[in-house]
């Protein structure tokens, strides 16, 4: 992860906040499994999944999850 991917990672943290929202990054440390290096969103009230690209749960870029806090659909 580059200087600017974490970077990017915070600011998203911080606007999921603001939203009432978790951003959640895989802690997977295998890069070949399919949700490494993902992530979700979680409601920090209820703790129930908003957003996620794969069936377990994690699965979204940094991509993603920004169009999914400006309310623009995810595509899986």
């Amino acid at each position: 992860m580059t200087d600017t991917d974490k970077i990017r990672e915070n600011r998203l943290r911080r606007a999921a906040h603001r939203q009432g929202l978790m951003l959640a990054k895989s802690r997977r440390r295998d890069p070949r499994a399919s949700d490494y290096g993902t992530y979700m969103l979680v409601d920090a009230q209820t703790n129930t999944l908003t957003a996620w690209g794969l069936p377990p749960g994690y699965g979204m870029s940094l991509d993603d999850v920004e169009d999914a806090l400006r309310g623009e659909q995810v595509e899986q």
